[in-house]
């Protein structure tokens, strides 16, 4: 009784339905020391039905505008990330759904390697994401890929760069080549304004400059179900990642700070358990009231 009642937990109750504002406030360096930029963050909605119809992309754009951020970044992976017990949600739905997100300095996505490699569901074949990046622009959000925007609060400048996804790409002779390019993306900032930069997968984290101020990212679900006493499945070797320390949460490396979101949705499998489905919220500089999660 007690096995299937866990079961049903992690199979419905925590992907389809829990939902938790995770809160970080850090003061990384080369940022101005009375600067003060809150910044929501989503990842890895991998909209699908049941779990993550268009309805409950809209619930998740409500409460990140019921944070009152100054900045919204999205992390990429808005494509479906497996075809068992699911169904489609087309990119024009959930588009619609994230178009009522709101801040003062805008919305910015990248794209993520689900977006790449296949449509609306992993059985689907890919259009090199075209259909993502249509919603994402209809919804009037800005889609970073390799470039960075200069944006200014209160006269403060600072930069958003957005790098191309790292596992995936434009398809070539039957193989998805990275199309992250970290120098090529840099060099696009001109000036030494503090950088934040998105990144759907971690593991640029180790070649990004202490140029950059934060690196924030998603890709790992956390691991998505977390074992007492074992931790997270995708944290054992055999999985061979190559980055198992860089699964989740905040990570300070010689002085360069990363984010790595727990995510909203599942891939794989529809199961989440001990990691329920995030949304970040970072507050940089100087601490910042936050209203309760």
């Amino acid at each position: 009784m007690a096995t299937g009642g866990l079961g049903s937990y992690a199979f419905a109750l925590e992907p389809g339905f829990r939902l938790i504002v995770k809160p970080y406030d850090i003061a990384p360096p080369h940022w101005p020391r009375r600067f003060a930029l809150k910044a929501a963050v989503l990842a890895d909605i991998h909209a699908c039905v049941p779990w993550m119809p268009a309805s409950r992309v809209r619930a998740i754009a409500e409460r990140t505008n019921a944070l009152a951020p100054d900045i919204i970044f999205l992390l990429g992976d808005f494509s479906g990330g497996h075809s068992r017990f699911t169904e489609p949600v087309m990119p024009e739905e959930w588009g619609e759904a994230l178009s009522i997100l709101r801040a003062p300095l805008g919305v910015y996505s990248i794209l993520g390697n689900h977006d790449w490699r296949h449509g609306v569901l992993p059985h689907v074949p890919s259009d090199d994401a075209q259909g993502v990046r249509r919603a994402l622009v209809n919804a009037g959000i800005t889609v970073l890929e390799n470039d960075a925007v200069r944006l200014q609060k209160e006269g403060q400048p600072f930069w958003v760069a957005g790098l191309g996804d790292q596992l995936s790409g434009p398809r070539a002779s039957g193989l998805y080549r990275g199309c992250d390019d970290l120098p090529g993306t840099l060099a696009r900032i001109t000036d030494r304004a503090p950088v934040i930069l998105l990144a759907h997968e971690p593991q640029i984290f180790r070649r990004v400059p202490d140029r950059v101020s934060l690196t924030l990212a998603g890709h790992m679900h956390g691991g998505q179900v977390v074992l007492p006493l074992i931790g997270s499945p995708l944290s054992h070797p055999r999985f061979g990642l190559g980055y198992t320390d860089l699964l989740y949460g905040h990570i300070v490396e010689n002085e360069r700070h990363l984010i790595i979101s727990g995510g909203l949705g599942t891939s794989h499998v529809p199961i989440r358990f001990l990691q329920p489905p995030e949304i970040v919220e970072v507050n940089i500089g100087p601490a910042t009231s936050r209203p309760l999660a």
